[in-house]
């Protein structure tokens, strides 16, 4: 089959096309002809090295997350059913004709739903329901979306509409902040222009009650900065350079819950059908928690609110319908392809 390789970790110029021997279903798996793949700005960031702590990567390596296409073949003990069935699977790799997968991974498309339309929000679409589940949207109240031209981000600013909130939505460029608007937002902001963050809390008329950070780094700080004394901050962005750093006794004094998506490491790859190294601790493709540890790296005593964590802790632990391995007719990923602008 022929399939996409990072020979080393670089710029784009390290990806190679080349041909690999057709994956074998083993016990319990399918081999999934791929139409199409889970594209996402991880990728990149994988392929550049960064992140190895919490995705792990050795080159060479097919990139991806996943995607969708047809099932192929089946492996001993998996329903042939399967055969011939078209789904959507969250994986450890995509760039390839064929890609293996387990039957827990596997998703039944409905009729409705295209091949693009279900691997666009394999990733993006669930991690934006997680992010609510961390930071749910509440009526009437401003919400920030950074990065909200992205995949996520434009989920997001869909999701808090649909919730009743008012959206600020921040981007660079009027391209993207057009599509803000034509999604609900109902201010936007650059934040490549001084001074956004001070725009945020004029708008909002002292500060965002929840911050969804897609950005990180100092555009991350920046956001915080726009939260509004005592409301909450979501972070799972590292576009601008890492991880948002949050002093944890800034936020203790503002009385601001300060989660990190990301903060807490790599999953426990004991966990059953759970073991893929590339996710973090709430899995971003497959929308179930891989630890029973907070999802915050501001979780000490200094961060208030508890039972708000508490409450998003057990909301992370449950699982999104793309990774409940329905039997063919489900049709589970309905809910979350609706959500999808293509």
């Amino acid at each position: 089959m022929r399939a996409i390789q990072a020979r080393e970790f670089g710029g784009p110029d390290v990806l190679a096309a080349t041909e690999l021997p057709d994956p074998v279903a083993g016990p319990g798996q399918v081999v999934i002809g791929l139409a199409a793949a889970d594209v996402i700005y991880l990728d990149t960031l994988l392929r550049r090295g960064w992140g190895g702590e919490m995705f792990p990567k050795t080159p060479p390596y097919v990139p991806g997350t996943g995607g969708a296409g047809t099932v192929l073949s089946t492996g001993e003990g998996v329903d042939p059913g399967w055969t011939g069935r078209r789904v959507v699977a969250s994986l450890g790799s995509g760039y390839a004709e064929q890609v293996v997968a387990g039957v827990e991974e596997l998703t039944e498309l409905p009729g409705n739903v295209s091949f693009e339309q279900a691997a666009a929000v394999l990733h993006d679409g669930v991690t934006a329901l997680m992010l609510t589940r961390l930071g749910p949207p509440e009526k009437d109240e401003w919400v920030l979306v950074t990065a909200a031209a992205g995949g996520a981000g434009s989920t997001l600013v869909q999701l808090a509409r649909d919730a009743g909130a008012r959206v600020v939505a921040a981007a660079r460029g009027e391209r993207k902040l057009g599509l803000a608007r034509e999604l609900g937002a109902e201010h936007t902001v650059d934040y490549s222009e001084k001074g956004w963050q001070e725009r945020v809390r004029d708008l909002t008329g002292g500060g965002a009650r929840l911050v969804f950070d897609g950005a990180g780094g100092g555009l991350g700080r920046a956001a915080f900065e726009a939260v509004a004394d005592g409301g909450r901050f979501v972070s799972y962005g590292t576009a601008d350079g890492g991880l948002t750093e949050v002093d944890a006794e800034e936020a203790a004094r503002r009385r601001v819950d300060a989660v990190n998506a990301l903060a807490s490491g790599p999953p426990d790859p004991a966990t059953p059908g759970r073991g893929s190294p590339r996710r973090s601790t709430w899995s971003p493709g497959a929308g179930c928690a891989r630890s029973s540890a907070p999802p915050s790296r501001w979780s000490g005593p200094a961060t208030p609110t508890s039972r708000w964590r508490s409450a998003a802790r057990s909301a992370s632990r449950s699982c999104s319908p793309a990774r409940t391995g329905r039997r063919p007719g489900s049709g589970s990923a309905q809910v979350v392809a609706q959500r999808h602008r293509p």
